[in-house]
């Protein structure tokens, strides 16, 4: 039997790597700005829970599927296995090419990024609509993918039964819709008329920092996984 002192250490990690993880993929300002604009809009919390739960439920299916996937092939992904390693090199490589355009991007715009302008055509879709291209788009980057793909490998290389799996997959989803879930929650508790300047002032703060945010967040995370993917070569 593991000593339960490390099992407890072990499991905070994980959580801690998972957290990380799904706030990364979660900080998307083109959804966030979806969210807000139909929080602004008609039947804010029926479009816009749909909206949010669509998003979770893309999240669990996405580590479900790359869960289901490991398994089959029987992949290990311990620390130091070709694997993992492989996974953390390509991972930060992603994310640190990702985080520099950004960056750059964020010091030639003299005003709003060019996809502000796409959003409102974007929320006028029908709603079934919406939540599939949401659904698309939130797999669809090579460094959302890594992330979602480093996440179930964590999940692999802890070596949880099912259940385990399975709770872990839904709060990792929960975390990565947690800043969508934060403003459809303020709208609920405080009513759209009291809420209306508050999403208006968010609003403005994704569209002018969005970018710079999402820069700093990938440079830091592929920091960290080059780390990681250079200590897994040392060994």
């Amino acid at each position: 039997m593991g000593d339960p002192q490390t099992a407890a250490s072990g499991l905070a990690a994980l959580l801690a790597e998972l957290s990380a993880f799904g706030v990364a993929i979660g900080f998307s300002p083109i959804h966030i700005g979806v969210l807000l604009l139909l929080l602004l809009g008609p039947k804010p919390l029926q479009r816009g829970g749909w909206f949010v739960l669509g998003w979770l439920a893309t999240a669990v299916l996405a580590v479900t599927l790359l869960l289901s996937l490991g398994h089959g092939l029987l992949l290990t992904m311990d620390k130091g296995s070709s694997h993992r390693t492989g996974l953390d090199l390509l991972a930060a490589g992603a994310l640190l090419g990702l985080g520099l355009k950004e960056l750059l991007n964020t010091k030639e715009e003299t005003g709003p990024p060019g996809w502000t302008s796409k959003l409102e055509k974007f929320c006028a879709m029908p709603l079934p609509l919406l939540i599939g291209l949401s659904g698309l788009l939130e797999v669809a980057s090579p460094d959302d993918l890594f992330l979602f793909a480093k996440s179930a490998g964590s999940l692999l290389s802890a070596n949880l039964g099912k259940g385990q799996e399975l709770l872990a997959t839904g709060l990792f989803s929960l975390v990565s819709g947690s800043l969508l879930i934060t403003p459809l929650l303020v709208l609920l508790v405080l009513g759209k008329d009291r809420c209306q300047p508050l999403l208006e002032k968010a609003k403005s703060w994704l569209f002018a920092k969005g970018d710079l945010l999402v820069g700093l967040v990938s440079v830091a995370l592929a920091g960290y996984l080059g780390w990681q993917g250079i200590g897994g070569l040392q060994i």
